[in-house]
This record gives structure tokens, sequence and C-alpha cells, in this order.
């Protein structure tokens, strides 16, 4: 996250920015975290690159890191598991964890539908992991407005397009 990437946006975008910064940087075996509309749209991302409008020659390209993919994925994942509770009248989903040989990946839902995503370690603490991460849901989960997404999702729309 830089301050780059915060250059224009509302207080509360800069800091939901912080927040998700925050989270990257504070929690142990957090590779990458995105958070995403309910339409599968990227609104905030750990990737600096994605927020400051990077060359894509910048960047490592693929899966390893890379928030436009991990959206991808966190999207996948929460439509597939909000249909399967409905099928099984599990109710709403609250988090779903992924775990892999190399890596986990976190999915929890924000009160407004969106969705955060983590990409952690293969050695990190999943406890820690889903803590911080309904830390965030919590502090984030009251401001993210119809406006406030709106804005998130022009500014990251207008970023990936820069590159």
């Amino acid at each position: 996250m830089t301050a780059t990437g915060t250059f224009g946006l509302s207080s509360e975008a800069r800091n939901l920015q912080w927040l998700l910064g925050n989270l990257v940087e504070e929690v142990p075996g957090v590779r990458s975290v995105a958070v995403v509309s309910s339409d599968g749209l990227l609104l905030l991302s750990s990737d600096p690159d994605v927020q400051t409008g990077a060359p894509a020659a910048d960047r490592t390209a693929g899966p390893r890191g890379s928030s436009a993919d991990l959206a991808t994925i966190v999207s996948g994942i929460g439509s597939l598991t909000v249909g399967a509770a409905r099928l099984m009248d599990g109710g709403g989903v609250k988090q779903t964890m992924v775990a892999m040989e190399e890596g986990s990946v976190f999915v929890m839902s924000i009160s407004d539908g969106s969705l955060l995503g983590v990409h952690a370690a293969p050695d990190c603490d999943m406890s820690v992991i889903a803590y911080h991460m309904a830390l965030f849901v919590g502090r984030a989960g009251h401001v993210l407005t119809p406006e406030l997404r709106s804005e998130l999702a022009k500014s990251a729309s207008s970023a990936e397009g820069a590159q």
C-alpha cells in the first residue's frame, strides 16, 4: 500500500486502505488481501501495483500474490459456498477456508455482501488470520456504504486500466 494509491479518495476510502495495509503488514503469514464486492468487483487490494496503476511489466505475473487473481478466486469461492449453504439450508456463510500444500485462502463475509479474501503462507496461524479478518470486517462493515463501494470500484478499475 502506498500513498500514491490514496490520492483523490475520500477519508473513508483511505481509512479502509490503511486497515487493509495494516492487515498485511501486521499479521504474520499474510501474502495478499482483497476486498471484493457482492457482484465480484475488486474494491480494495493489498497489491500496491493495482492501487497505484503501476505498469503490468513491473508486476510479478500469475497467481502467486496477485490481488486481482485473488479477487477472482474469492468471488468464485464466495459464490460456491453461498450456493452450497442454500442447498443445505445452512443459513448465511460466515467464513470459508481452503488449505493447500503451499498456502491457504480465507474468505469472510462482510455485512453488505462484500467479501474479504486473504492468501496466506502454509505455516500461518489460521486462528490469528481469522481473528484479524474478523477485526477488519467489524471495522469495515459499517462504513462500506454503496457510495463508498462505488468510489472504491472506480478507483480499482481506473488503476487496473492504467496498466
